[in-house]
Parts: structure tokens; sequence; C-alpha cells
């Protein structure tokens, strides 16, 4: 386990950051000539991303970010 000291402007930041990242995957994951193992690669990233976020973020925005919203095979 590791640490992490951020100020306020930081944390949106990274909050951003996170956003921004988490939108991407699920674009990409829309494209339709995608291979299983990159959708199965791309799902995997967005849950580590989200588990991140969501320690930031309060839990009206991580509404908007679960996984089973975004990948209908998550559990």
């Amino acid at each position: 386990m590791i640490g992490l000291l951020l100020n306020d402007i930081e944390q949106k930041e990274l909050e951003y950051l996170l956003k921004r990242e988490m939108d991407e995957l699920v674009y990409d994951f829309n494209y339709q000539d995608m291979d299983q193992q990159v959708k199965k690669a791309i799902k995997e990233r967005y849950i580590v991303l989200f588990d991140i976020y969501k320690r930031f973020a309060n839990q009206k925005e991580c509404l908007n970010y679960i996984p089973k919203k975004n990948f209908s095979d998550v559990k």
C-alpha cells in the first residue's frame, strides 16, 4: 500500500485525468472491430481506474462511472 498526500487542486486534477481516461476506454470499447482479448483488457483497466477514482470522488459523481453501467457483463 502506498500513501499519497494531495492538495485540493491536485485532487481535482487527478479526478479529471481518471474521468477522461475512463471515458476514452468506454469509447474504445464500443469500437466494433475489436478483438475480445482487447475488450477484456479494456474492462480490466477500467475497473482498476474506477477503484482509484472512487477514493477521490463523491458518491454522486461515481454513479456515472460504475462499471456495470458501461460494461454490461462486469460484476
